[in-house]
């Protein structure tokens, strides 16, 4: 009965800390009202915002369990149309435990300029290699989300054409912290490139940086910063 109860517990802080993560996205404009993210939750499964729920306000009773095949495990409520983005990754990537798809502003303005996303700011070196997927096209059947994911390959990052990104991580807050600091990397690179050629980070600064800035305590304090912007009536989670 204990066990059976720590177990709920845990899946109570997951669907929460998924929450704030969607909450915290939409609220920094990197996600809008198509945007999702989600949260291994076993063995062929995953935990995802529903289709239909507002990014904006949502709650926990909001979070789907499907398998890969987008099949619902639980809630009542479809997962998002493109839910075979996460369901592929997740057949490749058995190291990844959630997946973002976002909608970020300047990330999509520099793929319909063909501008590749360089990187310009320090926190770029996080990403690594920033990978670019070139069809135009909603990700919604298996066939179009393996070869997104293919073209992802072992990557952290990657764009799609005049559409959004997709971000994976290792922990949820791994993701989190990979959407955000690929839109603060394309802000920067479209704005410095209206003044003159971005000056782009080499090879061994991005070696040196990387190393400083992939510390679990700095992707805990980005989080922290964006959840400090939610509504103080949120309750508090476990990260």
């Amino acid at each position: 009965m204990l066990m059976k109860r720590r177990i709920v517990m845990i899946e109570q802080e997951q669907k929460q800390n998924l929450v704030d993560a969607i909450r915290m996205l939409e609220r920094a404009g990197i996600i809008d009202f198509n945007g999702h993210v989600s949260l291994r939750a076993g063995a062929g499964q995953f935990m995802i915002n529903a289709a239909s729920a507002s990014r904006s306000a949502l709650t926990v009773e909001d979070i789907v369990t499907v398998d890969f095949e987008g099949r619902l495990i639980e809630g009542d409520a479809a997962p998002p149309m493109e839910f075979h983005i996460h369901a592929e990754i997740y057949r490749r990537r058995p190291e990844v435990r959630a997946v973002a798809h976002t909608h970020p502003k300047w990330s999509t303005v520099l793929s319909i300029a063909r501008q590749k996303i360089r990187p310009v700011i320090m926190q770029a070196a996080v990403l690594g290699e920033i990978k670019a997927f070139p069809k135009i096209a909603s990700i919604n059947n298996q066939a179009l989300a393996a070869e997104m994911a293919d073209a992802l390959g072992d990557a952290r990052v990657i764009t799609l054409q005049s559409h959004g990104a997709v971000a994976v991580g290792e922990t949820l807050m791994e993701a989190f912290v990979h959407a955000v600091y690929l839109e603060e990397n394309a802000e920067r690179q479209y704005l410095a490139s209206q003044l003159s050629e971005p000056m782009v980070l080499t090879p061994e600064a991005i070696a040196v940086i990387g190393k400083n800035l992939r510390k679990p305590h700095l992707f805990q304090k980005l989080w922290d910063y964006h959840k400090g912007k939610l509504p103080a009536t949120d309750a508090p989670t476990v990260t």
